[in-house]
């Protein structure tokens, strides 16, 4: 490998080339940034896009990543024997029927909204309001915040508090907190986040139709399609193999996705065309050529117009932004995916770190002196 030395954050594809060689780039990581970011690996920077990986250089005997990963390997082998460790990300795998192993795949019955429901039940009506839009956060008088919401009657809502964790992707900050002292330069940097079209689509072929050197029923996770390949889709998750119940015998499940920062014009497809190109893709890779004419069942199609940020090049003078907001605003904590990653595991990772910031500092923190909460009349 060579070191680097250009100015600035090294982007994903300088840094695996200079590491793993080009074919690599190419043929693994390439298709792996098309799958999780959906973004153009030329423009994402290494040191935020992929930072557990870009820190491997700087850890072990030298500016190599097998060192370092074989360092990283053993401290996390250390500390997943630790109880601390297993109090905070393990022990709800003793509610599980069945033996779930760290790292597994799963998912729910009913979907991803099985989470925030199930949070909502346990801490109850009185603390977890929906069908509210948040208008805008000021600051209180004496110190706090106060957190103002539109209800669905068109009443305005305020919510007094010692601090306010926000949530909400990078564009949709601008109304919110356009009244706090350093607003218009936060605004600027996080309108330098791009977050290009996906769409996702959800197909079902008979196993027939399948290819004869492709094992039937599916076994595995999916495919993830390099961009030197040509075929637009960027990727297909087997669905029907990783999860029971999805499609009945005789049948495969499959979702889709297509898009991304090097494919902008998806947002101007409609979900017909968005479904004739998946469908066409999905034949190239995955069916028999005698399959060409069949049909699919098509089961879902959504399109994200903002779908996923990108943490580009430059991504780091945003972030201190971010910082430099927050130390003007204490008590006031911005998170989401354009901040703390963009994959599942890392929000929520985030948010347990999160939540015990929060609470190692609420007691510094001025309480409001307005009352807690506070309706307006109705303004429809």
């Amino acid at each position: 490998y060579k070191s680097w030395e250009g100015p600035g954050e090294e982007s994903v594809e300088s840094f695996v080339s200079r590491h793993l060689g080009r074919e690599v780039f190419e043929k693994i990581i390439d298709p792996f940034v098309s799958g999780v970011y959906a973004g153009d690996p030329a423009q994402l920077s290494m040191q935020y896009a992929l930072k557990k990986i870009h820190n491997l250089e700087a850890r072990g005997l030298n500016e190599g990543l097998l060192s370092g990963g074989l360092e990283r390997q053993a401290e996390l082998a250390a500390e997943r024997r630790s109880d601390e460790w297993f109090n905070t990300w393990r022990e709800g795998a003793r509610l599980f029927k069945e033996r779930v192993e760290g790292g597994a795949l799963g998912s729910f019955k009913r979907g991803l909204q099985s989470l925030p429901q199930a949070v909502a039940k346990c801490l109850g009506d009185d603390r977890v309001r929906t069908g509210m839009k948040l208008a805008r956060v000021e600051k209180e008088e004496g110190g706090g915040y106060a957190a103002v919401y539109k209800t669905a009657a068109g009443a305005e809502e305020r919510i007094s508090c010692k601090a306010v964790a926000l949530t909400i992707p990078s564009h949709a900050y601008g109304d919110i907190l356009g009244g706090l002292e350093g607003a218009d330069k936060l605004v600027e940097a996080l309108g330098r986040i791009r977050y290009p079209p996906v769409g996702s689509v959800t197909l079902a072929y008979r196993q027939e139709h399948i290819r004869e050197d492709v094992p039937v029923p599916l076994q595995g996770f999916g495919h993830l399609i390099p961009r030197s390949q040509k075929v637009r889709t960027l990727g297909t998750i087997w669905s029907s193999s990783l999860f029971r119940e999805r499609a009945p015998e005789g049948w495969e499940m499959v979702l889709n996705y297509i898009g991304g920062s090097r494919d902008w014009g998806l947002g101007d497809l409609s979900d017909e065309e968005i479904i004739k190109a998946v469908d066409a893709d999905v034949k190239k890779v995955l069916l028999k050529p005698s399959a060409a004419d069949v049909e699919p069942k098509v089961l879902g199609v959504r399109l994200w117009p903002t779908a996923i940020p990108q943490y580009e090049k430059g991504h780091g003078e945003i972030i201190a932004a971010i910082e430099e907001f927050e130390r003007l605003h204490p008590g006031l904590f911005l998170g989401g995916n354009y901040r703390t990653g963009v994959a599942f595991g890392d929000c929520v990772a985030f948010g347990v770190d999160e939540a015990a910031r929060i609470a190692g500092q609420l007691d510094g923190l001025p309480t409001p002196s307005a009352p807690a909460v506070k309706q307006a009349a109705s303004t429809a």
